[in-house]
């Protein structure tokens, strides 16, 4: 039988639509897979927006399930003598704060010297040690620090050795308009860290080189803070004063008067209430969003009627209405610190109740919420009910592992059916060719017979 390169070369039928043809309609097999495909994959991203909004639940309960937030402490101040921070240990009250004097640095210039005319030029012929003096060194273990100097030095290059020997001040070279001299400044404010003179008979300055006598050194004397806190007189070698409020560090700005209050941080603990019960209507308006009923299936939520949903809601809604063990005088129900469950589901907060609760009631609120262990208290439970929510065995963590599975296997069940249907294709496309081929050959033999009966009639014909 004759070979076919092209179908329907031989036959001059339309083999190759044909073959199309029945090769979409084997192919639409894969369409109900497809659909299910795509229907799980959205679920995933359903189950994803749900587990977000769950998650920013958890968040906002976590930070009601740490005892700490209700110990918190705050300061306000007035006046603009002074800065206040409470630590965890901060006394509560009320503290009138004078700044009489600002701590300040102390500084020291060389008088001016005289014989260089450029910083190139070498003040010490021969080097040694120089000592800084200070009014009271190192706390106590000496009154001078001792600097190496070079032999041939400038006086960039004793700048830099007291720089790099880190000794309690910063050097740098002033130019005064007749000459150079150097400065140094104390790192540290207070009396006691101030700079008092540099001792130079340890170097040998270079010939024509000296210190003026009529442009001196110039010694300015740091000074310690001076305050009083409720009439007690306070001094420190440093603007940041800890420890004359219990638990207060104190940074003072200027000199003046300044009213310090340290008390409880309500702020904080009402605005971790009010993101908690935030977050949990953002999360029923997200649920309320995915499982809406339009009667129209092209709006409907992705997970209308989901079992996943119903038990997560379940779950949550038991824990909410089921509170806690307190003990007498303790809140047990959330509807206790002002906070109820609506007909829709969501939470909603009486302000004024909560506002009371958190002014006089932190210990009680703290025990609510938080418990005395991780999971004693209504923040506690959720949170640990999230994450069991979220488990391989939890609704949601098993709703989308379940449908990652139901993916896999489709995929599965996909790639043998393309392949089934390739092969189905490839086999009618071999028949097709042998009918092509088939059809080619009758058309010849039918050629050659009429050609052979036209001969014979033309034979007869001309006797």
């Amino acid at each position: 039988m004759a070979s076919i390169s092209s179908l329907g070369i031989g036959s001059g039928l339309d083999l190759n639509g044909l073959l199309d043809q029945l090769n979409a309609a084997e192919r639409g097999k894969l369409k109900p897979i497809e659909s299910q495909i795509k229907t799980q994959q959205v679920k995933i991203s359903a189950y994803g927006e749900l587990k977000g909004a769950l998650s920013a639940f958890q968040t906002a309960a976590n930070a009601l399930n740490d005892a700490s937030l209700y110990q918190s402490l705050s300061t306000s101040t007035t006046g603009e003598a002074i800065q206040a921070a409470a630590g965890a240990d901060a006394s509560l009250g009320r503290y009138e704060v004078e700044v009489e004097t600002l701590a300040s640095a102390g500084s020291y210039a060389t008088a001016r010297l005289e014989g260089i005319e450029t910083l190139d030029d070498s003040v010490v012929s021969g080097g040694g040690t120089l000592q800084l003096q200070f009014a009271h060194a190192n706390g106590g273990d000496g009154e001078s620090v001792p600097i190496s100097i070079d032999d041939n030095a400038t006086l960039a290059d004793i700048r830099d050795a007291i720089n790099a020997e880190q000794a309690g001040v910063t050097a740098s070279i002033v130019n005064d308009g007749d000459g150079y001299r150097l400065a140094l400044m104390s790192t540290d404010t207070g009396e006691e860290a101030s700079i008092t003179g540099m001792d130079w008979s340890g170097v040998d300055l270079e010939a024509g080189v000296s210190f003026s006598t009529t442009a001196t050194a110039v010694e300015n004397v740091g000074k310690d803070a001076e305050l009083t806190v409720n009439g007690i007189a306070i001094s420190s070698p440093s603007n940041q004063v800890e420890g004359a409020i219990q638990g207060v560090t104190l940074n003072l700005t200027g000199e003046g008067s300044s009213t310090v209050k340290v008390e409880q941080n309500t702020r904080a603990v009402r605005e971790a209430i009010t993101g908690f019960v935030e977050a949990f209507n953002a999360l029923k308006g997200t649920i309320g969003k995915l499982t809406a009923f339009t009667g129209d299936s092209e709006t409907a939520g992705d997970l209308l009627g989901d079992s996943a949903v119903r038990s997560i809601e379940s779950q949550l809604r038991s824990v909410l209405a089921g509170g806690v063990a307190a003990e007498e005088g303790g809140f047990a129900m959330l509807s206790d610190i002002g906070i109820s469950l609506k007909l829709d589901g969501t939470l909603e907060i009486d302000q004024q109740r909560l506002d009371d609760v958190i002014a006089n009631d932190q210990d009680a609120l703290s025990a609510f919420f938080a418990g005395d262990t991780a999971t004693g208290g209504l923040a506690g439970q959720l949170s640990e009910a999230i994450t069991q929510l979220n488990g391989n065995n939890g609704a949601l963590g098993g709703a989308i592992s379940g449908a990652e599975s139901r993916i896999e296997s489709l995929n599965e069940r996909y790639a043998r059916m393309e392949q089934s249907i390739d092969a189905t294709i490839a086999r009618y496309r071999t028949q097709f060719g042998q009918l092509d081929g088939m059809i080619a050959q009758m058309n010849q033999t039918s050629d050659y017979l009429f050609q052979q009966f036209e001969m014979m009639n033309a034979q007869l014909g001309r006797k």
